[in-house]
């Protein structure tokens, strides 16, 4: 009988902690992931979605692997027994770990866009690669701690990446400058594919972000590659995300117009802009006097970013004001030069 109690109580009871922790383990993981399923459908938060896909990545063998070492701890092992437990424990505890950070990248460079819109096929392209790069960071560093884990000596060989990783990233620092603006071109989204961008004296369509390049439609037709890095030191002016559209000039009249005309051209300018759809008037004032006209400066809004609205409904201000100017017997104003010549009286 009491080799029966001591054989339950040196190997029968470690096996049962063992299991009852894994079970509780298993029924928790369980439990937390189908909560935060539920809560992830109901929310538009990405925080519990990022959980949901690690918590999915929790395999048995970590689960088993914290039982039983768990249920270790009551086993009458020797030291160097114990010491290959824990090490085998630690480098399954790595592996589960490696396989969490590996989730947390997937989910993260690969789900849609913010605004619910999916992503272009070019900013996928350059997802997929980035996180195909930040999975091989993490199983380089998952392989060197296993490796320092079981007692190799790992020192001269971070040493040799670390060099090896300088020498590399001199030769090729100007592709992962392009590398490192393309991310950043992805996540900050300065600009996205169909925008009408002008980049110093470029201007053009957008047509595909890669890795190093960002292609643009120019006007005239050509294709415009600019490295990704020069794209982002320079002032990017995006006219797809414009909301409305601001818009000033000026017309001149001449000096002889009488001072009865010239007080009602402002609220003719404004009646004239009113009248047009998708405006909104801002001002205009007669703004000083030039060299040979009265100079009068007129801004309004257009509502619409269209360019093509834009420049009808200017035509159409255009065509109005000179309709107005002719009934009313306002002339224009155009660059004269008056001479004024005396005569000197003879000596």
């Amino acid at each position: 009988m009491p080799t029966f109690l001591t054989f339950t109580k040196t190997y029968l009871a470690p096996v049962a902690v063992a299991l009852i922790l894994w079970f509780i383990l298993w029924l928790a993981r369980k439990i937390l992931v189908s909560r935060l399923s539920v809560l992830a459908e109901r929310t538009e938060n990405q925080l519990d979605d990022l959980l949901v896909a690690v918590l999915e990545k929790t395999r048995g063998f970590a689960l088993l692997a914290t039982g039983l070492y768990v249920g270790s701890r009551w086993l009458p092992l020797s030291p160097k027994a114990d010491s290959i437990v824990q090490r085998v424990y630690i480098v399954l505890l790595l592996l589960q770990g490696a396989l969490w950070a590996s989730a947390a990248i997937t989910f993260l460079f690969t789900r849609p866009a913010g605004d619910g819109t999916e992503r272009s096929a070019a900013n996928k392209a350059s997802m997929k690669a980035l996180a195909f790069t930040a999975r091989i960071v993490v199983w380089s560093v998952f392989l060197l701690l296993c490796l320092d884990n079981l007692g190799v000596n790992i020192t001269s060989l971070v040493a040799g990446l670390g060099v090896g990783g300088i020498a590399v990233a001199l030769a090729v620092q100007n592709v992962l400058g392009d590398l490192f603006a393309s991310l950043s071109i992805v996540l900050d989204k300065p600009f996205e594919i169909g925008d009408f961008i002008v980049v110093g004296e470029e201007k053009g369509t957008v047509e595909h972000v890669g890795l190093k390049t960002t292609r643009i439609s120019s006007l005239t037709g050509e294709q415009i590659v600019i490295s990704n890095s020069d794209l982002l030191k320079s002032r990017i002016h995006n006219f797809k995300r414009m909301t409305e559209r601001r818009i000033l000039f000026t017309l001149g009249v001449t000096y002889q117009t009488p001072h009865a005309k010239l007080e009602p051209i402002t609220r003719m300018l404004r009646e004239i802009i009113e009248a047009q759809p998708c405006t909104r008037f801002d001002r205009a004032h007669l703004k000083g006097f030039g060299d040979s006209a009265l100079l009068y400066e007129v801004v309004y809004f257009m509502t619409e970013a269209d360019y093509q609205l834009y420049m009808n409904t200017q035509q159409t201000i255009n065509l109005e004001i000179f309709k107005a100017f002719e009934q009313e017997g306002i002339e224009f104003a155009y660059p004269t030069q008056t001479l004024f010549v005396t005569q000197n009286p003879a000596p």
